[in-house]
């Protein structure tokens, strides 16, 4: 995990065991939620980690956002000393800030939360009551749903071949592998970013996310790592989360999109090139930023359109 200078916190509170340790319990989690202009979701987010079973730490990173988020932050961190806040000075990404955020993590679970994902007041307990009772269990996640209560088919994920997405026009229905109704733990090749729960341990030897993506494919690069480290990937099948969905990237779509065609590429790098023909590769470079134009001029006509 990259080391990057961590800022004071607001609002940060250690309770000290005698002898001064830190005395933090075997079910303990802390959670790391990052930001970028989240001020409509924030406050309803962090309210529902901190009145959660067992959170012990919630460490939010701001990445300079634009709006009041970091305002928000503050004033709740004011009256919850569990609840801290580190001001970056720029945007780093998603996986540098999680990283960032988990270096002021001591608890022995450690959970990245969306601020646009709210929980449910067991759902974090639960989930590392799954853990706890599958050994094998290194990075767990649980059903998102929208506001309607729709499942997201994201929740359950195979891993991404960029020469199957390129082939299929960019169609990803054979990413999703779809709810067991036969299992209450599933595994999958990847669940969703908007909540991953590992110990802490385990994130830190895999050195965390891999701070080479600035948004979109990191989780699922952190997936496979914990696979290829000989452990499961599980989804809880009887817990779920709200997730509104994108709510800072609709801000900045053709960014987004930049960053998601960026990740695709990286991911392929480190996972699939070296299983691909060299006269394939160039083929499927240009045919992903083909793609990337085609969203564009999309996205552009759609504006031009009202």
């Amino acid at each position: 995990m990259h080391e990057h200078p961590l800022p004071p916190l607001t609002g940060e509170h250690t309770t000290p065991a005698p002898g001064g340790v830190p005395d933090f319990g075997t079910r303990d989690i802390g959670v790391v939620v990052v930001t970028y202009a989240s001020a409509a979701t924030i406050e309803r987010c962090l309210a529902a980690l901190l009145a959660a079973r067992d959170v012990a730490r919630v460490v939010v990173i701001d990445n300079a956002s634009p709006d009041d988020t970091a305002a928000i932050v503050e004033r709740l961190a004011r009256r919850d000393p569990r609840l801290g806040l580190v001001r970056n000075p720029d945007n780093r990404g998603f996986g540098a800030a999680c990283n960032q955020g988990a270096t002021a993590i001591a608890q022995p679970w450690v959970a990245f939360v969306n601020p646009d994902a709210f929980v449910n007041r067991d759902t974090l307990a639960r989930l590392v009551d799954c853990a706890m009772a599958r050994p094998g269990a290194g990075l767990l996640g649980v059903e998102q749903r929208d506001e309607r209560g729709v499942p997201d088919p994201a929740s359950r994920r195979a891993d991404p071949s960029l020469r199957e997405q390129l082939l299929s026009l960019g169609k990803r229905e054979h990413l999703f592998l779809g709810r067991d109704p036969a299992l209450a733990v599933q595994p999958v090749d990847a669940v969703s970013g908007a909540l991953m729960l590992l110990p802490t341990v385990l994130f830190v030897r895999l050195e965390g996310f891999d701070e080479g993506y600035r948004l979109h494919a990191e989780d699922l690069d952190l997936c496979r790592r914990v696979r290829e480290a000989g452990y499961e990937v599980v989804v809880a099948n009887q817990l779920w989360v709200t997730h509104v969905r994108g709510v800072s990237s609709r801000r900045r779509p053709a960014w987004v999109e930049l960053q998601k065609h960026r990740g695709l590429w990286r991911y392929f790098r480190k996972f699939e090139a070296a299983g691909t023909p060299a006269l394939l590769q160039p083929v499927l470079f240009i045919a992903l930023w083909a793609h990337f134009t085609a969203v564009l001029a999309r996205q552009l006509w759609q504006h031009l359109r009202g």
